[in-house]
């Protein structure tokens, strides 16, 4: 029978592979990934406060404080860049300036929490093997969230995702589904930011689909191919971490995103 903390850290790889391999998939085909950077570092801005509004005395699930600061900060910089993916321009420089204002609070609150090293520094890197039950729970019912999402409205994402011009031609609401999209973004970061940290989830994010997008024969198979691929780094990290000395986020993230320039050879 596995220990406590390796199942926790089975599942949580599990999870953060669907994540990686949906709104991962949609995130590269509508060319946002630069917005995982932003939701990532808005959600460690919101797990500090949820840290410092602990040390008050009042419990607030750390990722549940990340979920809120990252959708609140994606949804903002979707509304500042006019809410259309397809500007990229413009939602590039509404995501550079929420990253800036993002990283500031996130500085703020952290130079307030009490002996914060230790906390900090699993907010920034992550450590599967110390999830909580509570952590799972939220990472669940999250990646639950973005799967219904994902079936109820895939025919739509993928039109928007390709040809959002013909889709707004269409009558099609494109501005909601962008919304829908920056949700979806924000709550699969702060998944994966349970297990890896705010600083390498942008790897086990955008890698492995952009990967699988090098030899897609169909969206399903990118869809297929970027949940293996997450799932293999994250599996080989916990492996290796038994083995080696090193963080098994890490080495996940180290893995997706040696296969995306190993990937760029091959198809050379």
């Amino acid at each position: 029978m596995l220990p406590p903390f390796l199942e926790r850290a089975l599942l949580a790889v599990v999870l953060i592979s669907v994540n990686a391999s949906l709104t991962g998939t949609f995130t590269v085909f509508r060319n946002a990934s630069f917005l995982v950077a932003g939701a990532a570092h808005a959600a460690l801005a919101g797990a500090a406060l949820a840290i410092i509004i602990e040390e008050l005395g009042f419990h607030v699930p750390v990722l549940f404080g990340g979920l809120v600061f990252a959708v609140i900060a994606s949804l903002s910089a979707g509304y500042a860049g006019k809410g259309k993916l397809n500007r990229v321009e413009d939602l590039n420089t509404a995501i550079a300036v929420s990253f800036a204002f993002s990283m500031s609070l996130a500085v703020l609150f952290i130079s307030m929490i009490r002996e914060y090293a230790a906390r900090v520094w699993g907010l920034l890197i992550g450590d599967l093997f110390l999830l909580s039950y509570s952590d799972l729970k939220l990472m669940f019912f999250a990646t639950l969230t973005v799967i219904l999402i994902s079936l109820l409205f895939y025919r739509a994402f993928m039109f928007v995702s390709f040809d959002p011009e013909v889709a707004l031609a269409y009558g099609m609401n494109v501005r909601l589904y962008d919304y829908l999209l920056l949700s979806m973004i924000a709550v699969s970061v702060v998944v994966i930011m349970g297990g890896v940290g705010a600083i390498l989830v942008f790897a086990m994010f955008v890698a492995p689909p952009a990967t699988a997008v090098r030899f897609a024969k169909s969206t399903g198979f990118v869809f297929a191919m970027s949940f293996l691929i997450s799932l293999f780094s994250g599996l080989l990290g916990i492996y290796l971490s038994f083995q080696l000395p090193f963080s098994p986020g890490a080495i996940a993230a180290l893995t997706a995103s040696s296969t995306y320039f190993i990937s760029a050879f091959l198809k050379k």
